[in-house]
């Protein structure tokens, strides 16, 4: 419960058997009061800057204005607001997304309503939601890719590049064929994703492949 009272809930939902539902879940719950309802993203954020709530539950896809875009409004609109999205979707990359726009929580419309109503308080002190089959997934979307590991030949091959030899010169350095030099190169192409020489050396260097 807040400060002030039962905790100011607001839901966000293009599907309005949808928000009726939640409203009465959430209803039976003492320490939780429906403050508002929306239809979309925009009426989001409206509804948000001017009730002020706790809490937005908030749909992912409603439209024009997503719910990752709607999250980003209403927390620059009002901080101390928490949104939690809940929604059918368990895409990897919709729920990193959702993550990074600064939502506190992610939520499938399955969870039950002992699962929504804790969410709900939890949010409001400040912790992260996230239906537990769900952390996974986000780990997963999280993570960082590993470096893709350059043979020491390949390095040397941009380590030359980098200084601005051509393919003929570096081959003579390295007393290797010019088609060998090519083939190294395209080599490192395809492990640092790139199509061009200029390209493969400054990917390599953001890498801390080349020193």
């Amino acid at each position: 419960m807040s400060e002030r009272g039962p905790i100011g809930v607001l839901l966000a939902d293009d599907h309005p058997v949808v928000r009726e539902g939640l409203s009465a879940m959430l209803e039976l719950d003492e320490g939780i009061r429906v403050v508002g309802q929306a239809g979309s993203g925009e009426e989001a954020v409206l509804q948000a800057a001017r009730l002020l709530p706790d809490i937005v539950l908030l749909d992912l896809r409603m439209g024009a204005m997503d719910g990752v875009a709607a999250t980003g409004h209403i927390l620059r609109e009002s901080p101390r607001t928490k949104v939690v999205i809940v929604t059918t979707y368990e895409d990897d990359a919709d729920i990193l997304r959702a993550v990074e726009a600064g939502a506190a929580g992610y939520l499938l419309k399955g969870s039950s309503r002992e699962e929504l109503v804790h969410a709900v308080k939890a949010a409001a002190r400040g912790e992260t939601v996230l239906t537990p089959s769900l952390a996974p997934k986000l780990f997963r979307a999280a993570r960082v890719p590993e470096a893709p590991v350059l043979s020491e030949r390949e390095r040397e091959v941009l380590q030359l590049v980098r200084r601005g030899l051509t393919n003929a010169d570096i081959g003579r350095r390295l007393f290797i064929s010019e088609a060998t030099v090519k083939t190294h190169l395209l080599r490192s192409f395809k492990k640092l994703s790139v199509s061009d020489r200029t390209a493969a050396v400054i990917t390599a260097l953001e890498r801390g492949l080349l020193s």
